[in-house]
């Protein structure tokens, strides 16, 4: 007896050191299917969400590497027959002036009616409280088709980023900016800061039901902040290529924001395709940081095997990012799946 246990103890003890290490270490994807992921972090938690079309749900984890295990409740269904009861895309859940926000974009089935709406919760917990919708987020001057807003505050004053058309018509989506009187109340004129016009941000011929029309894209724009720069990520190209890519405008934190010349786009993509590492189309993403506040990570969604477009193929996932001597940020390639990750440092 002696002998055997003497055999199971470092067994015993091997097992659980590989547990141990286990814990510490997460793999891409997160969830099996996921579009469009955003988390935002408050009081420990991390609350994440993602496109579902039908309907608003949030996840609420301590670990956001442990997404899968996380508690999930639906906060928002909407009602049938009005103009955002459809092709719900994008959501965002945010935390201003001490109250819950959630801005998403939504139609009536039809695309060329696609607007941003916001809901508002009072309660403390997101999970907890009633979301009451507050209706339409559009410019007074220009009601136009409108999705992927995200919202950020600057020296007191709080901003709208989106995806938009200058027009009625589809076939550029450029990304605008607006000053913001309150979280529901967009207040001035747009004004737009970036439109496609590199090539790798023009990769996309749209098959619709009548003809093939080509359609240049800039949306997923997302706020960071490092330093003295201000930065937006935004996704660009059809999301329906495997060219889906991160692009990059940056401006100073002193400029004016709302002044098209204070923002200077990057000549490249900042976060692309890696077909040797099997990662395809990846954009959308958001950003958050670990529990102890010192680690950066970028969120985004991707495909693992080329030519799968913008279906349920696309999979949340997560990596750390670094900045340059420069104060830029370097996304690096995106990684392979299964492959460990250590997980955001607490």
């Amino acid at each position: 007896m002696k002998k055997m246990s003497l055999l199971i103890l470092p067994m015993l003890l091997l097992a659980g050191i590989c547990s141990a290490q286990k814990q510490q270490t997460f793999t891409n994807p997160l969830l099996p299917s996921g579009a469009d992921p955003y988390s935002f972090y408050k009081n420990g938690y991390y609350y994440y969400t993602n496109t579902l079309q039908d309907s608003l749900v949030l996840w609420k984890t301590k670990n956001l590497a442990d997404l899968k295990n996380a508690e999930r409740k639906t906060i928002w269904v909407p009602p049938a027959g009005t103009s955002y009861s459809r092709d719900l895309w994008a959501p965002e859940f945010h935390f201003i002036k001490g109250k819950w926000y959630a801005y998403f974009a939504a139609d009536d089935g039809n695309n060329n009616t696609h607007r941003t709406y916001v809901l508002e919760n009072t309660s403390a917990d997101p999970f907890e409280g009633k979301w009451v919708f507050k209706g339409k987020v559009s410019v007074p001057s220009a009601d136009k088709w409108s999705i992927d807003s995200d919202v950020f505050e600057q020296n007191g004053q709080l901003y709208m980023i989106w995806s938009g058309w200058e027009g009625n018509v589809n076939g550029r989506q450029n990304i605008y900016i607006a000053k913001m009187k309150n979280p529901w109340t967009i207040t001035g004129k747009r004004t737009m800061i970036s439109t496609p016009t590199f090539a790798w941000e023009r990769n996309g011929d749209l098959n619709d039901a009548n003809n093939l029309s080509h359609i240049d894209v800039n949306e997923g724009p997302q706020f960071l902040k490092h330093g003295n720069k201000i930065f937006v990520i935004y996704s660009a190209s059809g999301c329906w290529t495997d060219f889906y890519a991160l692009g990059m405008i940056t401006a100073s934190a002193k400029s004016n924001l709302l002044n098209a010349a204070s923002w200077k786009k990057s000549a490249e993509p900042v976060f692309k395709q890696s077909p040797e590492n099997g990662v395809y189309a990846p954009g959308h993403n958001s950003f958050f940081k670990s529990p102890d506040g010192k680690e950066d990570w970028i969120l985004y969604h991707a495909n693992s095997e080329p030519n799968q477009g913008c279906g349920r193929d696309r999979s949340p996932r997560t990596q750390k990012f670094t900045w340059d001597k420069n104060g830029m940020p370097n996304f690096g390639l995106p990684v392979k799946v299964e492959t460990p990750i250590a997980i955001p440092a607490k």
